[in-house]
């Protein structure tokens, strides 16, 4: 059982990144899970109203493997939330296949070793073309980092920043996911990555006088040049939001 303290508006870098997302805008029947989602109902009502906004008939089960916080949220479910008992089994009313699971901030507590585990039994349960979000953040949501897995398994790693007074983009590393928390050492390719960031920052320094979105985006752009194989463009950098290819931070 996670420890609960989920505050409200925490997860809403997490839930912008999936209102975009083509698991939720392609898929025939909107059912989204929000695993962990804590000692409060906030994470799933707060997801539901924003995942709303692009895909109205979206539907969002809160899951929780603790009775007491199940039984507290029942009163605060609406016509589009409802609360249920379970876990990394993900049941669902009629066994419906999820379009999205999002299990932020769970697996944190759990061993590396068990991370892989959890993602094949959560991904088992995904409708065709389903996401997966597994991932962490500080208590205020400034900082998040995340794996997407679909199907197949792991296949996108973002961060997610507040750019206003950010001193290093490596900030994030105490905030990883549990399948790469471990891994920010020399040789590893978390790491790498880290290092070029933090590496391409310091050269942006100069434009700190355009503001932390003019820096950041000149930061990415030279991660970029530099051969990190960095996925989306400007329009999501400026967001603080940068997403890699699995495979370019997967343990060695």
């Amino acid at each position: 059982m996670t420890r609960g303290t989920t505050g409200t508006n925490r997860l809403r870098r997490v839930d912008r990144y999936l209102a975009a997302s083509p698991a939720l805008r392609c898929a025939s029947s909107p059912l989204v899970v929000d695993l962990g989602f804590g000692a409060r109902p906030w994470t799933a009502l707060e997801l539901a109203d924003r995942l709303a906004r692009a895909r109205p008939d979206v539907r969002v089960l809160g899951l929780e493997i603790d009775p007491a916080r199940v039984a507290a949220a029942v009163p605060s479910a609406t016509g589009r939330v409802t609360f249920a008992l379970g876990g990394f089994e993900v049941p669902t009313p009629g066994d419906e296949a999820p379009a999205i699971i999002r299990a932020m901030n769970v697996l944190r507590q759990y061993e590396e070793a068990e991370v892989r585990g959890a993602w094949d039994r959560m991904r088992a349960r995904l409708a065709p073309g389903g996401l997966l979000l597994d991932g962490t953040c500080d208590e205020l949501g400034r900082i998040a980092s995340w794996v997407d897995v679909e199907a197949h398994g792991p296949c996108r790693f973002t961060i997610a920043l507040r750019l206003t007074g950010l001193e290093a983009p490596s900030v994030i590393a105490e905030r990883l996911p549990k399948a790469l928390i471990h891994r920010n050492v020399p040789g590893e390719r978390i790491h790498d990555l880290l290092q070029g960031l933090d590496a391409a920052w310091a050269r942006a320094s100069s434009l700190s006088v355009y503001g932390p979105v003019q820096r950041f985006v000149a930061t990415v752009e030279a991660l970029r040049a530099a051969g990190h194989p960095v996925e989306g463009g400007p329009k999501r950098w400026r967001l603080g939001e940068l997403t890699v290819p699995w495979s370019s931070v997967a343990p060695r």
